[in-house]
């Protein structure tokens, strides 16, 4: 409670995200793999998408995308392969080593979300999970200008 006696949303959602995305971290770890490698191996899994587009629609900035990816490379789960329709451009392509590890971290994120939505009663989960969707989708979809907005942390969590 804030000292006007209404709820902290910011803090909450704040402190839920920070334990769920440390829980993800500390899970997937286990199985060599980081949220946010994750989240792009799955986005990219036969989808044809280019680097800038993965990184679009996960919503990390190029940089954060290019270090992702060279070590996805490395670990041999992704290649980037040029796109048929723009030379300039690299698909991102799942390897069979890649699609298994990224269905053992799948397997993880539904284990660590299932139990998370699991604490809750049954009827306050899907609430909560649409609700969220609302307002991300909606009201908050699109940041209001701001001089100085606060940072924002590159991408470790997980996308379903």
């Amino acid at each position: 409670m804030g000292t006007t006696g209404c709820t902290d949303l910011m803090m909450l959602l704040h402190r839920t995200a920070h334990a769920l995305e440390t829980e993800l971290t500390a899970r997937l770890a286990d199985i060599g793999l980081s949220p946010r490698a994750r989240c792009v191996l799955s986005s990219a899994l036969d989808a044809g998408l280019t680097q800038t587009e993965i990184a679009d629609m996960v919503d990390i900035d190029k940089t954060t995308m290019v270090v992702t990816m060279d070590a996805l490379e490395s670990a041999g789960y992704a290649e980037r392969k040029p796109s048929p329709t723009d030379r300039r451009a690299r698909v991102v392509v799942v390897t069979e080593s890649g699609r298994e590890i990224v269905a053992k971290a799948d397997d993880v994120y539904s284990d660590v979300v299932g139990s998370v939505l699991g604490s809750l009663p049954d009827d306050e989960r899907s609430g909560l999970v649409s609700g969220l969707t609302r307002l991300v989708e909606g009201r908050l979809s699109t940041p209001v200008p701001c001089e100085k907005p606060p940072r924002k942390r590159a991408l470790r969590h997980a996308v379903s």
